[in-house]
């Protein structure tokens, strides 16, 4: 794999926890209006730069994404993003409740990307991608880095850790109680030895950020398009790589991708007893629990709220599961195949209107509360790195709502200009 040393642009040390945020695809409209009210110097303002707006105001018109780059700007000419000229990497370490990883900020090549050595595990929308598209244009910068994994390499490994041995150039406890700390790798000996070692990684898979990977070769792309026609060189830009974290794969932690159903009577199940005597009929041999769960169930079963009483049924590897299937073989999948599609009629999941997914560190609580009276909510085991990437090496995608990271990475911390 081709994986580079980059120049960016990042803020001083003293205002990196204040500028950081989550990534703009966490908050919804109102959420974010929200946050930005509260931090106003934050980088989501950037991001999602509809919050310097009315509530009416077109998320996607020209003066929105104009004034993401008049801020990114700002924050330039008002000392809070310094820039850093020299080629090198970062580690970027993130750590919570005993969980660590730590991953190589760099460039990753767009022609690798579109060439498959770069793997996909989801689709993505054409307005998501236009959106990031019209960002990337406007900033004339990659503002959010695509999270990568390969699988686990001794000498990267070795590399990784000596150099996480000096004193961090960053270090501070996010708002969602990550700590960041982040080391700058400049020393050319330092810098060639990791290109080196990655230059023998066969592949990496995209974990998040699907549409900003899509969204930044979208533009590499439309750029060489222009200069051909203006005759221009053919020599690399600087848009042919983009911003990119690359963690190995055994770091990476994965919580679960659960499903809420609001009202069994809009999927025409008469109640709960309906629900439970229908997956008895089906073969999942749902048994009452006896109270809440503390925990996500096994691989292979699932745990169902309705009508106040939770109860764990199986997901059988029948059916159409088809072994040798990457994506069938799946929690989700099963789940959809074996419940979701026949016995509540839910055959897009990621379009009805009746679905809501709920990821993340959200408890057993939140799913009963979502589910209420009158609905259902179905916790699954957290899918694994290895169902991803199988799927990913297949050419494949994932079940939609199914594979959920944390901790995420901030957008802000590193911005490549183009």
């Amino acid at each position: 794999m081709r994986v580079d040393p980059i120049c960016c642009h990042r803020p001083t040390p003293e205002r990196a926890a204040e500028f950081a945020s989550l990534p703009y695809d966490v908050f919804d409209r109102d959420a974010a209006r929200a946050y930005v009210g509260e931090h106003p110097r934050s980088f989501l303002a950037i991001d999602r730069p509809e919050t310097g707006f009315g509530p009416g105001q077109d998320m996607h018109a020209p003066e929105v994404y104009a004034h993401a780059r008049a801020l990114l700007e700002l924050r330039v000419q008002d000392g809070t993003l310094l820039r850093d000229g020299t080629p090198c990497y970062y580690l970027w370490r993130l750590e919570r409740d005993g969980h660590a990883q730590t991953g190589v900020v760099c460039g990753c090549s767009v022609d690798e990307y579109l060439s498959g050595t770069i793997r996909r595990h989801e689709s993505t929308t054409t307005e998501k991608e236009e959106d990031r598209v019209r960002h990337i244009d406007a900033t004339d910068a990659q503002t959010g880095p695509i999270f990568l994994c390969y699988r686990d390499n001794y000498a990267i490994d070795a590399l990784v850790s000596a150099a996480c041995g000096s004193m961090p150039l960053y270090d501070f406890v996010g708002e969602d109680g990550v700590r960041h700390s982040i080391w700058r790798v400049a020393r050319p000996s330092a810098v060639e030895a990791l290109r080196a070692c990655f230059s023998t990684v066969g592949c990496a898979y995209v974990a998040d950020g699907h549409h900003r990977a899509a969204g930044a070769a979208r533009v590499a792309l439309e750029r060489r398009r222009r200069a051909r026609e203006t005759g221009g060189t053919q020599t690399e830009q600087p848009s042919d790589l983009f911003l990119a974290v690359l963690f190995p794969a055994s770091q990476l932690q994965l919580l679960p991708y659960n499903r809420v159903v609001g009202r069994l009577g809009d999927c025409h199940i008469d109640g709960p007893q309906g629900l439970v005597g229908a997956m008895d009929a089906a073969g999942l041999s749902p048994r009452e629990l006896g109270g809440r769960p503390h925990a996500a169930p096994a691989r292979g079963s699932v745990d169902v709220f309705v009508g106040g009483t939770w109860w764990r049924a199986d997901l059988a590897s029948r059916g159409s599961v088809t072994e040798g299937d990457p994506v069938r073989q799946t929690d989700a999948q099963r789940l959809q195949d074996q419940a979701l599609g026949p016995l509540l009629g839910i055959t897009n999941p990621r379009e009805d209107a009746r679905m809501r997914f709920v990821g993340g560190t959200q408890g057993m609580g939140r799913l009963e509360a979502l589910a209420g009276e009158d609905g259902a909510a179905f916790s699954l085991h957290p899918c694994s790195i290895e169902e991803i990437m199988a799927v990913s090496d297949a050419g494949l995608t994932m079940p939609p709502k199914s594979s959920w990271f944390e901790p995420k990475l901030l957008s802000g911390l590193f911005i490549r200009h183009l």
